[in-house]
This record gives structure tokens, C-alpha cells and sequence, in this order.
């Protein structure tokens, strides 16, 4: 069986792991080829875009791809819909393996909203303290909103960060623990954390040093998904595999 994993999320890692060593089913990791230094994947491997919906159906052609998981990021939108476009039309079964978003507990002060932009915006008019985990590549939406002092953490350097007149970057990578984020958090005498509704665990500990300092929360939510079946753990996943198996 020859499958597809769009990947670039600890999802796609742990399918990549699963599957490595498997003689029944070649699998290919394909990365976005936007982090500069992603870690070794476990199976073959193949960096950057395939050049719309187009690129991706001539690719699924050439390759004789059986079957595609779509594991990329909640928030990668264009590549998942280039996906469902191109599986419908070359007849391929495509599947999403993702996680699934985070839920307000007791205590959290959060605002929802649609847009980066409008993240920006709910900030407020008065000059305020704020950790930006959003993405490097969402960035320039916060230069219309000048007035704070930004914290950036992201993987790589963003190349929006002129445009911040008061700005900072911090380059890491997750997971990260509580103790750490809450130590960062007092230590830069943060207001407000904006981040995406990314889900998981690995980035999830800013969330709760946010509730356990009272801290305001802006989450920009996600789209909404696209009509492939979605599994949100690794064994439905390993099973749709093995029910979309090609005829002998």
C-alpha cells in the first residue's frame, strides 16, 4: 500500500512511527519545508509544496498513491482543502488525523476570536504586555496594533519582526513545561497571551500558567474542517488504513 502523510505535527510524527518498518505499506512523510530544521523523520521523507491542487493530484498520480492522511496543522487551511481537492478528483480516500481544539476551563479569561487581525484588535487601545505564540508566519497582522510590547516565541526567526516597533523573540520549540512558562510569564510581567486553539499537550502549559495567573487569553479559533473523516487518536487512524487497503 503506498500512503501519503501530510505531516509537519507530532500527529503525523507518531503515524510516521507507527508505520516505520512496515514491508506491507510504503509510506512518505510530506513536510511544508517551512521550519528550518524539523526533526528526522522515522520513514522517507519529502520537503515543500507540490504546487496547488494541480501539483498535488499529478503527484498522487505519479506516485500511484492509494490512500492520504492529512496530519498537518489545525491551522495549515490551504493545504488541507488542496488535499480534499485533489483526493476527490483523482479518487483517492483521504483521511485527517488531528487534535482536537482546547476547551475553557474553570478560571480562564479568554476571548475567542475568527482572524489574526481581530486578534490584534482585542487586545485594546491601551499599551499592554503581550506573549505572541500564534506562528511566525501570522506575525504582520500585529504590526496594526503598535502601541504593546510584544514577546515573540516561535521555532524559527519570523520575518515580520521590523515591523514591530517594540518587539522581542525568544526561538524554541515544544513541548515546554509549566513551571517554565510561568517563571516566563511573571519574569517578562505578561498581560495578555494570544495564541491559535492549536490543541494538544505540547504547547498546552501557557494555557494553564495563563488560568493559574489570572492572565487574559485571546484564541483565534479554527475554520471549519472539511468533509474527509477525522480521528483525533492514533488507533482509528491505523485502522482506517487497513480498511482502505487496495484490492489484490
Amino acid at each position: 500500500m503506498r500512503l501519503l502523510i501530510l505531516g509537519g505535527t507530532s500527529e503525523a510524527s507518531a503515524l510516521a512511527l507507527a508505520l516505520r518498518g512496515r514491508a506491507d505499506i510504503a509510506a512518505t512523510l510530506s513536510l511544508a519545508g517551512r521550519t528550518a530544521h524539523p526533526a528526522a523523520p522515522p520513514i522517507p521523507c519529502r520537503s515543500g509544496g507540490f504546487g496547488g491542487v494541480a501539483g498535488l493530484g499529478a503527484y498522487l498520480a505519479r506516485e500511484r498513491i492509494d490512500a492520504v492522511i492529512d496530519a498537518t496543522h489545525p491551522f495549515a487551511e490551504q493545504m488541507s482543502r488542496h488535499a480534499e481537492l485533489a483526493c476527490r478528483a483523482a479518487g483517492v480516500p483521504l483521511a485527517v488525523f488531528t487534535r482536537p481544539g482546547w476547551t475553557p476551563q474553570p478560571g480562564d479569561r479568554w476571548r475567542e476570536v475568527e482572524s489574526f487581525e481581530a486578534a490584534a484588535d482585542a487586545i485594546g487601545a491601551a499599551p499592554r504586555r503581550v506573549f505572541l505564540t500564534q506562528g511566525r508566519l501570522q506575525l504582520a497582522a500585529f504590526a496594526r496594533a503598535p502601541q504593546h510590547h510584544y514577546l515573540v516565541r516561535a521555532i524559527d526567526p519570523p520575518e515580520a519582526m521590523a515591523q514591530l516597533p517594540d518587539a522581542r523573540l525568544i526561538l524554541a520549540r515544544g513541548p515546554f513545561a509549566l513551571a517554565d512558562e510561568l517563571e516566563l510569564l511573571r519574569r517578562e510581567r505578561i498581560e495578555t497571551l494570544v495564541s491559535k486553539n492549536s490543541g494538544g499537550a505540547a504547547t498546552y502549559a501557557k494555557i494553564e500558567a495563563a488560568r493559574e495567573l489570572g492572565m487574559a487569553v485571546i484564541l483565534i479559533g479554527r475554520g471549519p474542517g472539511g468533509a474527509a473523516e477525522t480521528f483525533f487518536a492514533l488507533a482509528p487512524v491505523l485502522d482506517w488504513i487497513e480498511a482502505h487497503r487496495p484490492a489484490p
